[in-house]
């Protein structure tokens, strides 16, 4: 039996209507979802937080091993839903393995959280215990894009889960099936307690609704920098703490001593990746001027040949983009920037959602592509004279989420690194990565810094609190 029936898939008591689960690349339907609307995140923060008290008294281990057995259900159930992200977030198949390895190690890793340390012993000016220790904040909302809808949604659902919180996982509609139901089912195998994870996929006024309820203190929020101020804002008002991880327009600097031989494959992976739908995208390519032509024609010449179609019934590199708004989107900054003087070099044209891998030169500061988040299969490349004026280039913007670095010399590669504020850095290599393992997260306009991995998950989703032990009642002066 398929861990996904479109048929039983979901409780229809949310309040929403019913909406269509799409197939970018043909445009056919998969099956129907019911939305969450904003009144129904009131009853499943109370049911959360009903379950949540009885499941941050279950003993550590417990928790370790139903996170465990989920991480190894993605592997049994790979085939399905592998197919569930090429089909309906158009992903090609590579893309989808490795969403499905990451959500494995996500949940391996939360499950080594619920067995850390929980706090600390403290000295004290009175004669006392006292320590610290950290407690489930209670309820966690959750808010995920549809661009990697399950390492997007599952790198927070699974460390609040294995550190005694409920979860409330709000997935973009687009993508309410792989980012948001595969995760219910594959939990609900592995053993979770019912009324732990409520799947909300929904609309801004649903998220809006999350954010806003006084039983879900703490909000993990993945999405673009316009949505995450307003998610911010609203947070600060209701004095609940709001992790964001927001947009970028992440540089690959390649210096002059750069292998081009080796450095055009990592180049494109990095702007063409998932049609260039991911935070981290190589948005700008700052090349040494005595590379720069010759970086343009092979970096042209490779998004020439990459093959752009539907992923589930071909071998392609790009898939098609998640809808026609982002297609739009998309286009016209392709349309402004080569209005502004930029050139094509490839690419810049589109049939239905598949768009082709394109190459932009000529960009400046006023060239749009290049100085705003395209979230597309974009390449401008700009020629840059000296390192202090690469560090200039790459350090201007809003954004500061991802850094490449190519050159033979590493020391220098790390020199200039520093000199760049980014939450990532990533010499001899191009600025898409991301492991269960490693802090995430951007400065400035791409978010509030490193929040998923390790002990940033345990900041993030616990609280901590101080308690002191006396054997007899402290007297006082009165």
């Amino acid at each position: 039996m398929p861990l996904l029936d479109p048929t039983t898939w979901q409780s229809r008591s949310l309040s929403g209507p019913t909406y269509p689960v799409t197939e970018p690349a043909t445009g056919d339907s998969l099956g129907t979802v019911v939305l969450a609307g904003a009144e129904d995140v009131a009853p499943a923060a109370e049911a959360a937080l009903a379950a949540q008290a009885e499941w941050a008294r279950v003993p550590h281990f417990v928790r370790a091993a139903v996170l465990r057995k989920a991480g190894d259900l993605f592997g049994a159930h790979a085939d399905e839903l592998r197919e569930w992200l090429v089909r309906e977030s158009g992903s090609v198949p590579g893309k989808a393995d490795f969403e499905l390895h990451v959500a494995a190690q996500e949940c391996y890793e939360a499950a080594a959280l619920a067995s850390r340390p929980a706090g600390q012993v403290l000295p004290s000016e009175a004669p006392r215990l006292s320590y610290t220790r950290r407690v489930p904040v209670g309820a966690v909302g959750v808010i995920s894009p549809f661009n990697a809808p399950l390492i997007l949604s599952i790198r927070s659902v699974a460390p609040a889960l294995a550190l005694g919180n409920a979860v409330l996982l709000k997935p973009d509609p687009r993508t309410a099936v792989c980012g948001g139901l595969s995760l219910a089912a594959v939990f609900a195998e592995a053993g979770l307690p019912e009324g732990l994870l409520h799947i909300l996929p929904g609309g801004a006024e649903t998220g809006a609704a999350l954010v806003a309820d006084p039983r879900v203190p703490v909000i993990s929020f993945t999405g673009s920098t316009a949505a995450g101020r307003a998610v911010g804002e609203a947070a600060g008002r209701h004095l609940k703490r709001a992790h964001l991880e927001l947009g970028g327009n992440s540089a690959l600097i390649v210096l002059a001593d750069a292998d081009l031989d080796a450095v055009i494959s990592t180049a494109a992976w990095g702007s063409f990746f998932h049609q260039g739908q991911i935070c981290m995208t190589t948005g700008r390519h700052l090349v040494h001027a005595s590379l720069y032509e010759e970086y343009v024609e092979r970096l042209a010449a490779k998004a020439n040949a990459l093959a752009v179609g539907d992923p589930h019934r071909a071998q392609v590199h790009l898939g098609p983009l998640i809808d026609g708004g982002q297609l739009g989107k998309v286009h016209a900054l392709v349309e402004a920037s080569t209005a502004a003087g930029a050139k094509l070099a490839a690419g810049g044209t589109h049939e239905d959602l598949f768009y082709r891998p394109t190459v932009l030169t000529g960009v400046d500061d006023r060239t749009p592509a290049y100085a705003e988040e395209v979230f597309g299969p974009v390449a401008p490349v700009r020629a840059f004279g000296t390192p202090d004026e690469a560090a200039a280039l790459a350090g201007a913007g809003s954004y500061g989420l991802s850094l490449g670095i190519v050159t033979r010399d590493t020391a220098r590669g790390l020199d200039l690194a520093e000199r760049i504020p980014t939450g990532i850095v990533h010499i001899n290599d191009q600025t898409v990565n991301d492991e269960a393992v490693a802090p995430f997260g951007g400065v400035a306009a791409s978010g509030t810094g490193a929040r998923f991995g390790g002990e940033a998950n345990l900041e993030a989703f616990t609280d901590v609190r101080w308690t002191t032990v006396r054997g007899d009642v402290a007297p006082y002066p009165f």
